[in-house]
């Protein structure tokens, strides 16, 4: 009886603690779609260009007016504060939706979802390199760093991750990963938005429309920038012609009112989604038009209402975004 009597309680206790933990990890979802976002595209990774910048891991966008999803290219960025390192953005599919959970910066890496970026960023933490006082040792097993002048540089072939698959969601049909300890504990730490560089790298993906999956299929022409502004980079890491400027003003990213104070809030984490209006970053401030992208064709099987679990699969691959061959040596 007594020990019925134990049993009876340890249930209750889980039943009472499981909608706190649901809530924690729902926390940064900051806008949400009917469909999957398209894979992963496959591609390689431009060379680092300057000491001190990281690597932002290139994720499919989302305007929920028109045009739907679109890709932000992967680009090496300067971190708001030397000892800042990024957690990159995901979508994690939950009660019928995708919710967008928006990445930000903070002194550790938090949940992305256990979506494999490549890069670094194999699904758990990050493996291209560390802060060492105010400098920032790169991993060129994991990473591309042009060593004219990035010196700072070791070889950790123990982090690479080969899973083969470039799934673009967390939750059912997608990937199942669930946040650890340390990622929990990342959550409650001070975090800090994109960086102004990053909302106008956004910006000119949205604004051109050979980024939109409704045109390109899911596969874009340019999927990583050495720099924000630099040169634009193909799937087999040759340079490419510069994303389109649309004419007249720039166009803002739809419900991108929010997205500084969304990455400003507790790190995102986990797969649960929640109806809200907003993408990850600040808006441009000039007057705008809207791009006139078409309705997405090519996004994964859609769910249905009556099936909400029933997400669209995905066929394995081989690992994307990968740096030059770890064989090198310093």
């Amino acid at each position: 009886m007594k020990k019925l009597t134990t049993l009876c309680l340890l249930i209750t206790a889980i039943l009472f603690a499981s909608p706190k933990i649901h809530a924690q990890i729902s926390i940064g979802i900051s806008i949400s779609a009917n469909i999957a976002p398209p894979e992963i595209p496959v591609y390689v990774q431009p060379e680092c260009p300057t000491d001190g910048y990281l690597w932002v891991p290139g994720y499919w966008a989302y305007d929920d007016n028109n045009g739907g999803y679109y890709w932000v290219p992967g680009v090496w960025v300067a971190p708001p504060t030397p000892g800042y390192l990024w957690t990159p953005a995901y979508w994690g599919y939950d009660g019928g939706v995708y919710g967008f959970h928006a990445g930000y910066w903070g002194t550790h890496v938090g949940f992305y979802g256990g979506i494999n970026y490549g890069g670094g960023y194999g699904g758990y933490g990050f493996g291209g390199g560390r802060w060492e006082g105010g400098s920032f040792r790169y991993n060129t097993a994991v990473v591309n760093v042009n060593r004219t002048v990035i010196h700072n540089t070791y070889i950790d072939r123990t982090v690479i991750i080969n899973n083969n698959t470039h799934t673009s969601f967390n939750g059912p049909g997608g990937v199942t990963a669930k946040p650890r300890p340390d990622e929990l504990a990342a959550m409650k730490e001070h975090h800090v938005q994109a960086t102004s560089a990053q909302v106008k790298h956004m910006q000119t993906a949205h604004n051109d429309k050979t980024q939109y999956a409704s045109v390109n299929h899911g596969k874009p022409s340019t999927v990583a920038m050495n720099k924000v502004g630099g040169s634009h980079f193909s799937p087999q890491g040759k340079k490419v012609t510069p994303m389109k400027k649309p004419a007249g003003n720039a166009a803002k990213p739809a419900n991108a009112g929010h997205n500084a104070s969304m990455m400003n809030k507790k790190a995102p984490s986990g797969a649960a989604a929640h109806k809200a209006t907003h993408n990850n970053n600040a808006p441009a401030k000039d007057n705008a038009t809207k791009p006139q992208a078409a309705a997405h064709k090519q996004a994964p099987q859609q769910h249905k209402q009556a099936q909400p679990h029933r997400a669209p699969a995905h066929a394995a691959k081989p690992q994307h975004a990968q740096a030059r061959p770890a064989e090198k040596h310093e």
